[in-house]
């Protein structure tokens, strides 16, 4: 009798242990693509002490964010078409990737700029004109989106 008991409890853990080996594989998780950065625009310095940075995915996202605010909010196809249209008359990417002022100054605003990896960095006073138009538009939607201009704005709370 002792043998049979003995045999049971060996079958009945043999059974427990298999039985682990022969669950279901669940199917991998498919995620979606994260959003890819479309411009990256930080600006520094002058007499105010500038430090505003915006980010524009490609999913029409973007990210505002200063000194003092944080915000999210949302381009159309329209705004992100115009930004690209702004990045090729202005032939972004022929531009050279350092454009500094030939002698420095205290309140000079420094601007680095990435579109489709390529990174310009200038500074007031020798900004190429061909980049000027950008810094407008960049410089425009930071401070539409600060002032809390676009209507699109939401909280800082879905970062892609």
């Amino acid at each position: 009798m002792r043998k049979i008991i003995t045999v049971c409890v060996i079958l009945l853990f043999s059974a427990g242990v298999l039985s682990g080996c022969l669950g279901v594989k669940s199917p991998p998780v498919s995620r979606p693509t994260p959003p890819a950065i479309f411009v990256d625009y930080h600006r520094t310095g002058g007499i105010a002490g500038l430090d505003d940075r915006l980010v524009i995915f490609d999913n029409g996202v973007a990210v505002i964010s200063s000194k003092t605010i944080s915000r999210e909010i949302a381009l159309n196809q329209t705004d992100l078409d115009r930004i690209t249209g702004i990045f090729t008359e202005a032939q972004f990417s022929m531009l050279s990737g350092n454009y500094t002022a030939r002698r420095g100054g205290a309140d000079y605003i420094k601007y680095t700029i990435s579109y489709h990896s390529k990174t310009v960095v200038t500074e007031d006073s020798a900004i190429p004109p061909s980049l000027q138009p950008v810094i407008n538009e960049l410089n425009r939607i930071l401070g539409t989106s600060m002032e809390g201009g676009l209507q699109t704005s939401r909280p800082f709370t879905n970062f892609p």
